[in-house]
């Protein structure tokens, strides 16, 4: 007989809340699919149940057991069976049965894939929903959403100038008269934000009496946040990972007091954003016993990214992810990355130089250094004598996609001159090809363009301070415009015809975090017809792009200005 075949299956019963089925004998607690016979017991208790799905094998009291993970239904556990958390089962050592506490000592490594055993490893967690099934009722439930969420302006000009979700066209032009306002084609909430806020909403109208948490912020957008709040949600963490205290402060080593995160139950919803999670905060989650998957927001497109760097990763590459290494989105990807390839995090193209320089000449001095400037950015273990002979870029969803482009054509010129061009390329993976890069990100830039190609007195890019690709619109703006482009929150950032509070993000800040500036818009004595360019980043919603229209148009004289009505006719004429 086989190894193989002398194997004992053990089959571990998960319901949707990541909570184990067990049976509970007196005072003991075991495991009750163990053994020849445990897919029969599981098909009788369980007979709708996920195929068990092999994980690991030990050896445990002389025999080997093949342990197999299989997701069954929450809906009642069958006689003389319970389900437990595995927090629940592991502050009870003294409960547990040998066999069960054997294996709960050696799940962790596998803690990720249990809320997922539902889904193929190509399915996503969460499609986008497609238009007809899109909630809109969410932005209509009072006056505070209508004002935050409803513009008649931005929707008429998505309805007439968007003629394809994924590519740009030309922009519209509101003539109001006094002044005109020209709107790239794409701009405001990509389809992963639409799909994250109406599942957080979902999620508070479909369970009153529960505690409804997000795991930090939905989206970089501080007035879509404040909505939610003011509508119960509650966040676990701040978007740079620090906990929120029980009295909802951050953590603070020096007045301690209990956090968020401990008083979790698994009566709790928990949503996880666009952004994604690190493996590290979903293993917490699931050791809880609390619903992932149901609540888990991730944008389809930030998972791609990670279905792309597990291909790489089975191909033997090393995953250079080009990101800000502090951002939500960057390190939920570097988590997941980590589980399939070694991995490298990089901040632009002079970082890829420094590990181009390595490749092209490695001396030990450029491998200390690189280890030097990249620690606590790279996989456990990393060593660019070993790791930086094959490479594959992936990005961070909201960065620039030229950026991106140019690190991968970087690294396939290195390669080249270093083996040649054909052998070269079999050192860059996906070198002919930029699937990862959003292309909700890449067409509101491909529209800004478009859009800057106008002759322009001013642009006003509105979205969230910690908004990168906010940020990245600017920056298309002030290369163009130069001191005429202006990062702005909201319609209060406009002081006056004069002055502008124009947010500097961290990025830009030379030596600096972000802060604010005063800069000058218009003179006191220039009341000359103005065009104005307006964009909204992917968290802005369509009712600030409107409320930034409205304010701009109150800097003048109402006899020089046209109705909303009229400039909505001329529209529905173009």
């Amino acid at each position: 007989m086989s190894v193989a075949a002398s194997r004992l299956p053990l089959l571990l019963a998960f319901n949707p809340s990541n909570q184990l089925a067990v049976a509970v004998d007196g005072a003991r607690v075991k495991l009750p699919f163990a053994g020849a016979d445990a897919a029969a017991q599981l098909a009788q208790r369980f007979p709708r149940h996920t195929s068990p799905a092999e994980y690991f094998v030990f050896a445990h009291e002389g025999a080997e057991w093949a342990v197999a993970f299989a997701q069954v239904p929450e809906d009642g556990a069958p006689d003389g069976l319970v389900f437990r958390s595995l927090e629940q089962l592991e502050v009870q050592p003294a409960r547990l049965d040998p066999l069960l506490a054997a294996v709960l000592a050696l799940l962790e490594p596998h803690l990720i894939e249990i809320p997922y055993l539902h889904l193929g490893e190509n399915d996503y967690i969460y499609r986008f929903r497609v238009e007809k099934d899109r909630n809109r009722s969410i932005y209509a439930q009072d006056d505070a959403a209508r004002a935050l969420y409803q513009s008649k302006l931005c929707e008429a000009i998505k309805a007439l100038a968007r003629t394809n979700e994924r590519s740009a066209s030309t922009p519209a032009v509101l003539d109001f008269g006094a002044v005109r306002y020209v709107i790239p084609s794409h701009f405001g909430f990509c389809l992963g934000v639409k799909n994250a806020i109406e599942r957080a909403y979902e999620s508070l109208a479909e369970n009153p009496g529960r505690r409804v948490f997000m795991l930090s912020e939905l989206i970089h957008n501080p007035f879509v946040n404040e909505d939610l709040l003011r509508r119960g949600l509650r966040y676990l963490q701040t978007d740079k990972g620090t906990p929120f205290t029980v009295s909802g402060r951050p953590a603070d080593a020096q007045h301690p007091e209990p956090w968020l995160w401990d008083s979790l139950t698994s009566e709790d919803v928990v949503i996880i954003p666009a952004f994604g999670a690190t493996d590290e905060d979903k293993k917490r989650l699931i050791r809880k016993g609390i619903r992932v998957a149901q609540y888990d927001a991730t944008c389809m497109l930030v998972e791609k990214v990670w279905k792309a760097a597990r291909a790489f990763g089975r191909e033997g590459f090393t995953v250079v992810i080009h990101g800000k290494s502090e951002h939500e989105e960057t390190k939920a990807t570097f988590s997941n990355t980590r589980r399939y390839a070694p991995a490298i995090i990089i901040r632009n193209r002079d970082e890829a130089c420094l590990l181009g320089d390595y490749i092209a000449a490695p001396t030990p001095e450029r491998r200390a250094a690189i280890l030097e400037k990249f620690a606590g950015k790279t996989t456990p273990g990393f060593d660019p004598a070993v790791h930086l002979d094959r490479l594959a870029v992936v990005n961070q969803t909201t960065l620039l996609m030229n950026e991106t482009a140019s690190i991968i054509d970087y690294f396939k010129a290195v390669f080249a001159a270093k083996y040649g061009e054909v052998e070269g390329l079999r050192h860059v993976g996906g070198a002919g090809k930029k699937d990862t890069l959003c292309y909700a990100t890449q067409v509101n830039q491909d529209a800004l363009a478009r859009a800057l190609a106008e002759p322009l007195d001013a642009a006003f890019v509105v979205g969230g301070k910690n908004s990168s690709n906010t940020y990245q619109l600017y920056r298309v703006c002030e290369q163009k415009l130069g001191d005429r482009a202006f990062f702005i929150q909201s319609e209060s950032s406009i002081r006056s015809r004069c002055e502008i509070e124009h947010y500097v993000f961290p990025a830009a800040g030379h030596g600096k975090g972000g802060h604010t500036e005063v800069h000058p818009l218009w003179r006191a004595d220039d009341h000359s017809p103005k065009r104005v360019l307006i964009t909204g980043g992917a968290s802005c919603p369509d009712g600030l792009v409107q409320q930034v229209i409205t304010r701009i148009n109150s800097l003048f004289p109402p006899e020089r200005l046209r109705s909303i009505d009229a400039v909505l006719a001329d529209l529905g004429q173009s």
